[in-house]
């Protein structure tokens, strides 16, 4: 029986988990839930994620959620090409990246990118203003750890990478909505402020079966 996967369009989460079976090559049965009809909360899908949160990974009569907690079972079951690194130290380095990423970088970025997203830059605007500082840092930080090497631990991609990678994506799409030009940011565009980070992207984006892991709605969407 395939591996199946239950997630969503633009859950930077879901992505993660879709980035790293890409990675690994393994297959599995897809299920894309709506958010917008509920579909996440569910009582069969609250019986296998209680929070009514996605991703979610079945594994025959094995059930997770969690990014993190998923990436680790695909690196145990399906070891080739490694997301934790080759040695202890490389793979301290990783999930320390992974966790100042959850614990820093998710709140300082979002901060800025999520009014944007979601159609609050009115309403929200002081704290898009408020969070400008913060995102630079992080995403300063991501730039000089690119500085001599091609992704952010590792000489090749790892979880941290793959932990990453979707926020920023959301971040650049944020610049692209209405009115972040009325934003005095000097966050943008990417390739401009941050080309470290931008090649990098782009060094994701050209692994094979990234697109089946794009979120569709964002296809459709500006």
């Amino acid at each position: 029986m395939a591996l199946e996967v239950f997630w969503g369009s633009g859950s930077g989460p879901a992505w993660r988990v879709l980035l790293a079976l890409a990675v690994k090559q393994v297959d599995y049965e897809s299920h894309l839930l709506s958010f917008s009809k509920g579909e996440h909360k569910t009582p069969e899908m609250l019986a296998l994620s209680p929070r009514g949160k996605v991703p979610v990974l079945r594994d025959g009569a094995y059930v997770l959620c969690e990014s993190l907690a998923i990436l680790t079972y695909l690196d145990r079951k399906y070891p080739d090409p490694p997301l934790f690194g080759e040695t202890p130290e490389q793979a301290g380095d990783i999930v320390r990246a992974v966790m100042e990423h959850e614990c820093y970088g998710v709140s300082a970025i979002s901060a800025f990118s999520r009014p944007l997203l979601f159609g609050k830059l009115d309403a929200q605007r002081d704290q898009v203003l408020l969070a400008i500082d913060g995102a630079k840092n992080e995403l300063d930080r991501l730039e000089a750890a690119l500085a001599s090497r091609p992704f952010l631990v590792t000489p090749t991609l790892s979880a941290a990478d793959i932990f990453v990678y979707p926020l920023v994506k959301s971040f650049e799409r944020a610049l692209g909505k209405p009115g972040a030009d009325t934003i005095d940011h000097g966050l943008g565009p990417l390739p401009a402020v941050f080309p470290r980070l931008a090649a990098w992207c782009a060094r994701i984006e050209a692994l094979p079966g990234y697109d089946a892991t794009y979120p569709p709605h964002w296809r459709e969407t500006a």
